[in-house]
């Protein structure tokens, strides 16, 4: 979840909420509305804001953890459950239903505040959590994994609302480095955690665990949240009602990216059938979802939304595969070739303390191209691997540049995206940029794994197995990076379009 979404095997850091912005908590105890734009200077952990920085930084640790130790997990929790074969519905279940929450968190968050949806957003995360954890089929375990999906999708959206409305712009970036930090530790300690939890006590305990720790950031987060963010964001203003027309859009675009993700999976004339009706529901659903002029990256907000999505898909549809290839063509163990990746918990934090510096404010385009390129040259750098005289460690580098990039984009990306949303817009364009986050994943992943597949390499679910005795072709690998290279450095030209033309601009 931009929290970082379980799009497949992930590993690391991911675009998930170091992309949250964050406005400012009131200093008096009671809820004033949003606070002015010239409200004075504080911190994120000054008196007025500590107990809400700590909370909402503990609900990203959380969901972090969640996310890289879930990953380690998963291929033991398959096989015990005997569903090796839709090993792959354990993801996209959880994408697919996100989607839709992102949707409707939107829309409650505009109505009536993000606090209520929040809380049934944290709570729907952690049933889905113990669903799966006590599952004794595999597709119960595959409907904890949709209901975790709805809540994090809820969480998400609400926690952008939240800080749009609790935190001043100028603290908007420091807040998205300290969401960016809290990715750091569980990149590196989650997968060996899990492992060890898996090993000595098995796999159930990483699910069945960690809703007990949703108590403590809830805890911490909801009274602060109740104070400074509650309710509409005009109190004074009507309620508007639902848009149950865009409950549908956001129907169909789940069920649109549930069918193209197997459709990408099957490698059948058959799978035509899907495919098409995948399209047929994502097309439209897409236009009525995201800003007018997204598609053809129109200057301002539109170019911000599409920009999430090149980067997060590009990005995350390449790293799901960095693993497998150390695995099956250099012959490390599945530790190792996710521990090649840890270094860059700590550069994405980096990318996204830099961006939070006020001298570079005058410069956020120019820097976010400038990640873009970052981005664009470690995909395709990853593959000289392949190369038996290339040694492994240039993995570890050039997925470090990648994320440093990364952090630089994600943060800047829900910095203007607050910049350029009104107050009462917060919810619906912060779930149009989860949206496109969470697309762009599904879209690429698939049509790499089609790619990938193709070639020799087998099904993404399947390959996640594999040992270098059954290495792939390295063309099925050169395929899935190469394009992905190609559209990242596209995101680098949406990176000089986010400026929206108007005077002071």
């Amino acid at each position: 979840m931009g929290i970082r979404p379980a799009t497949g095997v992930t590993w690391g850091y991911g675009p998930y909420p170091e992309g949250m912005s964050a406005l400012e908590p009131r200093e008096a105890g009671i809820d004033a509305g949003p606070i002015p734009v010239d409200a004075p200077r504080g911190s994120v952990l000054d008196s007025a804001h500590r107990a809400l920085s700590i909370g909402i930084v503990s609900v990203v640790l959380l969901i972090a953890f969640e996310a890289t130790a879930v990953g380690t997990a998963m291929p033991v929790a398959a096989r015990e459950l005997d569903g090796v074969s839709v090993y792959a519905f354990a993801f996209s279940a959880y994408f697919t239903t996100s989607l839709f929450g992102m949707v409707v968190a939107g829309q409650w968050s505009d109505r009536n505040g993000p606090l209520v949806p929040l809380t049934a957003g944290m709570s729907a995360f952690a049933a889905g959590l113990l669903l799966s954890g006590t599952a004794g089929a595999m597709w119960v375990f595959i409907l904890g994994r949709a209901v975790q999906g709805l809540g994090g999708g809820l969480v998400i959206v609400a926690l952008y609302v939240v800080v749009s409305r609790a935190y001043a712009e100028h603290l908007r970036p420091a807040i998205m480095a300290a969401f960016a930090a809290s990715w750091v530790v569980p990149s590196v300690v989650g997968p060996l955690a899990s492992g060890t939890i898996t090993e000595h006590l098995g796999w159930r305990w990483v699910f069945v665990g960690i809703p007990a720790l949703v108590v403590l950031p809830l805890a911490l987060a909801l009274p602060a949240i109740r104070r400074t963010a509650s309710g509409p964001a005009d109190p004074s203003a009507p309620v508007a009602p639902w848009d149950r027309r865009r409950i549908l859009l956001a129907l169909a675009i789940s069920a649109g990216a549930g069918l193209l993700q197997y459709a990408g999976q099957e490698l059948r004339w058959l799978s035509l059938l899907p495919a098409a009706a995948g399209a047929a529901l994502l097309v439209p659903a897409v236009r009525g979802l995201l800003p007018r002029g997204t598609v053809r990256a129109a200057r301002g907000l539109p170019s911000v939304i599409l920009l999430r999505g090149v980067a997060a898909g590009s990005f995350i549809a390449a790293e799901s595969f960095v693993p497998l290839m150390l695995v099956t063509q250099r012959g490390l163990s599945p530790t190792l070739a996710g521990l090649s990746l840890a270094l860059g918990g700590l550069t994405w934090a980096l990318g996204s303390w830099i961006q939070s510096r006020p001298w570079t404010e005058p410069y956020r385009e120019r820097l976010v191209v400038l990640g873009m390129l970052l981005v664009a040259l470690a995909i395709a750098a990853a593959p000289s691997v392949l190369l038996p005289g290339v040694p492994v460690w240039v993995v570890a580098a050039a997925w470090a540049v990648g994320c440093l990039g990364m952090g630089v984009v994600i943060a800047s990306t829900s910095v203007l995206l607050m910049k350029l949303s009104p107050p009462e817009e917060a919810g619906a364009n912060s779930a149009a940029l989860q949206i496109s986050d969470g697309l762009s994943n599904v879209l690429l992943l698939a049509a790499g794994g089609a790619a990938f597949a193709a070639l020799g390499g087998g099904a993404v679910g399947h390959a996640v197995a594999s040992t270098a005795s059954e290495a792939s072709h390295p063309g099925a690998f050169a395929v899935v990076f190469l394009p992905m290279a190609g559209v990242a450095a596209a995101g680098a030209w949406v990176a000089t379009r986010l400026r929206d033309g108007r005077p002071g601009e």
